[in-house]
């Protein structure tokens, strides 16, 4: 079957209190205009008004405003099954989870049981989060931070109990747990319906629209300025300031072009996760050695970089270039200017286990090979992987393939032609723990 012709489903999800029970109610009230089946746990929760109720005699209720309303005390497939029997009645399917639940088992569904996955798509999972009390949740609770990993949406709900600083905090807290997610700011679940339908949120496409940099990788460095220097010392200049140290490398022959950028970029990532070399102010800054400046003393400091032929040199540094200075000693202080320079995504400070990482990859891959690879991933660490989408280019084939997963399930199938454009693999994994360099490696040895 197309999967157009797909009925697609939204998992709604979210700790206890975080407001779930609202936007049903909403949802199943408001004349909306939409046909939306939704399957609530328990429908006594709900709480609906039954001058609502048109058909009560069973466990599917048909609501005055063209949605439908399940219990689902039985078996999810089995009414997802009961539902299809009254497929021209509704366009949409949105699934509440239980607030104690992991929606994962629940997303696996729409992948394991054949029937289902024919029938539908799983276009995307909302958690609503309660902004007032996440914080302590998360530091005790595995399920609050499991719903937010799976989420493709994010609702920060109850934000008028949140102060801006505090609230501001909350959103880069857990967009550093899910940088998939989309984040969007509630009070009392006040969302539009659009908000959580529709997300087509396997669509890597959608996700690059609202956040171009989403697939930047994440680089131990904030700048890089590229200068064109003749032989001759040097001196880089930092003016006081309250970090005691600065990191840097510095890469000879460095080219302009983004390509050369990129490449001396994951170059200097090896050389930031060694043991960095200490230069206090007047020494000498070895070129291709990763450094930590000393900025300890007070007043303006200086360091020494000596060339010996015509070059261009790349500064790959903590800081920004409106930090410090590159004088040409020799010429009685004449300062120099980068000729091009780039301003890097700056690492995030993870302090929960959970996180994303992005791989983006151009060329193709050999289809034995990605998929000895995700076979073996998943077998040993499924458990911790919970969501991973994205776009493949297999060797061969003049269709993109796109996939998504929840924990060890795996669905994909082809998507539109490459044509014209250029043929890149972008995959995103959200889990537990999940060693970013050593699946990079291992993906990258699926490259033809």
């Amino acid at each position: 079957m197309n999967p157009t012709q797909k009925v697609p489903v939204t998992i709604l999800t979210g700790f206890l209190g975080s407001g779930k029970t609202t936007l049903l109610n909403r949802i199943l009230s408001e004349e909306h205009g939409k046909r939306i089946a939704v399957i609530e746990n328990e429908y006594g929760e709900v709480g609906i008004d039954q001058a609502l109720v048109i058909d009560a005699d069973e466990e599917i209720f048909e609501m005055s405003n063209g949605c439908i309303c399940c219990t689902v005390r039985g078996d999810l497939i089995r009414v997802l099954g009961n539902l299809m029997k009254r497929r021209d009645k509704f366009d949409y399917v949105l699934v509440e989870t239980t607030g104690l639940a992991d929606p994962g088992p629940v997303a696996q569904t729409f992948f394991m049981d054949d029937e289902i996955r024919e029938e539908f798509s799983l276009d995307g999972i909302v958690t609503l989060v309660d902004s007032a009390h996440i914080d302590q949740q998360l530091g005790r609770s595995d399920e609050s931070t499991e719903q937010i990993a799976f989420a493709d949406v994010l609702v920060l709900n109850k934000t008028d109990l949140v102060g801006g600083e505090a609230l501001d905090k909350l959103e880069a807290r857990v967009r550093d747990m899910n940088q998939m997610a989309r984040v969007v700011r509630s009070e009392k679940a006040n969302v539009a319906v659009d908000t959580v339908l529709n997300l087509g949120a396997f669509d890597l496409d959608q996700v690059l629209e609202r956040r171009p940099s989403f697939l930047e990788p994440e680089y131990p460095f904030e700048w890089t300025g590229v200068y064109a220097l003749e032989p001759g010392r040097y001196e880089l200049s930092l003016a006081e300031g309250p970090d005691p140290t600065m990191s840097i490398v510095v890469v000879a022959d460095q080219g302009t072009d983004d390509s050369a950028l990129r490449e001396s970029a994951e170059w200097c990532v090896r050389r930031y996760a060694e043991t960095p070399l200490n230069v206090r102010p007047g020494e000498r800054i070895p070129v291709g050695k990763h450094c930590n400046l000393e900025l300890q003393a007070s007043g303006r400091k200086s360091f020494v970089l000596e060339v010996e032929s015509p070059t261009r040199v790349g500064l790959y540094t903590q800081h920004t270039a409106e930090e410090f200075d590159l004088q040409l000693d020799d010429a009685g202080g004449a300062a120099v200017f980068f000729e091009a320079e780039r301003t890097w995504v700056a690492q995030h400070e993870h302090d929960d286990e959970v996180g994303s990482i992005a791989i983006e990859r151009d060329g193709d891959v050999d289809i034995d090979k990605l998929n000895a690879w995700l076979s073996k991933l998943l077998r040993e660490r499924g458990v911790d992987i919970f969501r991973m989408k994205g776009f493949i280019s297999i060797a061969g084939e003049s269709e993109r393939y796109v996939f998504q997963g929840v924990h060890m399930l795996f669905d994909g199938q082809p998507d539109k032609p490459w044509g014209d454009a250029p043929r890149r693999n972008q995959l995103v994994f959200i889990g537990r723990n999940l060693d970013e360099l050593s699946m990079q490696r291992e993906f990258d040895a699926c490259l033809t």
